[in-house]
């Protein structure tokens, strides 16, 4: 599935960063990659120095011939403008949604200037799957608990709302 999504995503000319929750996972990604598309891609993870890191962002963002950015998902889930990329691919699921939206975030930074879509795979009939409908849940329930939170103070009287504020 994620090579066919990386034909489609090139022969757009676009660029696209792949985040991992594990390093030997992106070095397999690596190789499918180089196999497939016979190029190299960077790959960003917790033991990549300082100074890789920041020539990798630079190419990224600057380099037209580089489209693909894998990253791990701590290494580079903050911090990091790559406004370069129309696509994030969440390549297996994270357990806490709030590091997927961060690493998703490194997109969706000042400067972006196009759409991003955001792609989570997810395995059929695994205990990833089930994670995914357990925190789809949580969310939901979430969304519905704030949004009926901020519901009544907006239905409140002029009357209600001072008894509501006022200092006694």
């Amino acid at each position: 599935m994620l090579l066919d999504m990386l034909d489609n995503i090139l022969e757009n000319n676009e660029k696209v960063l792949i985040f991992t929750q594990f390093r030997e996972m992106g070095l397999i990604l690596q190789e499918m990659i180089r196999d497939r598309f016979g190029t190299d891609s960077m790959f960003l993870h917790g033991g990549t120095t300082r100074k890789n890191r920041d020539e990798m962002v630079e190419r990224f963002q600057n380099d037209t011939r580089e489209k693909i950015f894998l990253l791990s998902i701590k290494a580079g889930g903050t911090g990091l403008n790559l406004t370069a990329a129309s696509h994030v691919i969440h390549y297996d699921l994270w357990w806490n949604p709030a590091v997927e939206t961060q690493a998703t975030d490194r997109a969706y930074r000042i400067g972006q200037n196009k759409n991003v879509m955001v792609y989570r795979l997810i395995t059929q009939g695994t205990f990833e799957e089930k994670i995914n409908a357990m925190l789809k849940e949580k969310k939901e329930l979430a969304d519905l608990a704030v949004s009926t939170g901020e519901k009544w103070v907006g239905e409140l009287s002029n009357h209600d709302l001072k008894a509501l504020f006022s200092i006694t």
